[in-house]
């Protein structure tokens, strides 16, 4: 048995029905193009956040010295370099002149001294944050312009602890820390400038390997330069005793009557002058 043609009323309904399921889709695809456009989908930013800070587009991801500090985190301007070296050595010198039970409980070694004058020299100096420290500043520094501890995509992770050159995975793998030992600070976050002391320029580093040590890895900042030097630092515990914070004058340490403490070229326990990373190719 043949079938006969449909009906043209069957056809039709059929007909109706596919427009009414092609004008559904037009008005779905069409609603979310709208929502695109009044919800604009942006690509993952560098996390940064907080007055001062650059956007994340304008953050340079990049590590032109492969050092492994990011270059967002380089003080390029001359001014910024010139601010963070004045709050950097004065914080040191107010930690070493201030009476024991006012120091800051977290200066407890050399490398703690350090971790404590490079922070605190990156924050925003306000009124609140001289306050809080008690830091006695008679004239401002200037501000670093540039960026604001901890305003940046690290965060409170500061310290450079992982070997490598920096790629933006870092942000993200525990390459950046809160704590830095002596050892961490020198290979991972300075360069070395020179073995020469007179090379050094106010807060510049002085590094100490003293073999035999049981913590062999010692640092000093360079405070002050040309005939009245100053250098500042923790002398560490010593057995039970809790160590010394000390400013002395470079002249003296040239004449330490302990050989291995001379900032010497013939000294081998004396790893030479060195230099923050974020100063990287400054003068």
């Amino acid at each position: 048995m043949t079938r006969g043609p449909r009906s043209p009323g069957r056809s039709l309904g059929l007909g109706f029905a596919l427009i009414v399921v092609l004008a559904l889709l037009v008005v779905l695809v069409l609603t979310w193009l709208f929502w695109l456009a009044a919800h604009p989908q942006h690509p993952r930013p560098i996390r940064s956040s907080g007055p001062g800070v650059a956007h994340a587009a304008a953050m340079n991801p990049g590590d032109r010295f492969g050092d492994g500090t990011p270059d967002f985190l380089r003080l390029t301007d001359p001014a910024d370099q010139a601010a963070f070296r004045r709050w950097f050595t004065l914080i040191a010198e107010d930690a070493a002149i201030r009476p024991r039970a006012d120091i800051p409980p977290e200066i407890t070694d050399c490398a703690s001294l350090l971790r404590y004058a490079y922070r605190e020299s990156l924050r925003r100096h306000d009124e609140k944050w001289i306050t809080t420290t008690g830091v006695a500043v008679t004239a401002l520094p200037g501000e670093i312009s540039e960026w604001h501890y901890p305003d940046t995509p690290l965060g409170q992770a500061l310290f450079r602890v992982q070997p490598g050159r920096f790629v933006v995975s870092d942000l993200e793998d525990g390459a950046f820390a809160q704590f830095a030992d002596a050892k961490t600070l020198v290979e991972r976050n300075a360069f070395l400038v020179s073995r020469d002391v007179r090379s050094a320029l106010p807060g510049d580093l002085l590094f100490y390997r003293q073999f035999g040590h049981a913590s062999p890895w010692h640092s000093m900042i360079v405070t002050r330069i040309v005939s009245d030097g100053v250098v500042v630092y923790h002398t560490g515990p010593d057995h039970d005793a809790p160590g010394e914070l000390r400013r002395v004058l470079l002249a003296d340490l040239l004449d330490h009557p302990q050989p291995e403490w001379r900032p010497l070229p013939g000294n081998p326990n004396f790893l030479g002058v060195y230099r923050w990373n974020i100063l990287r190719g400054t003068s």
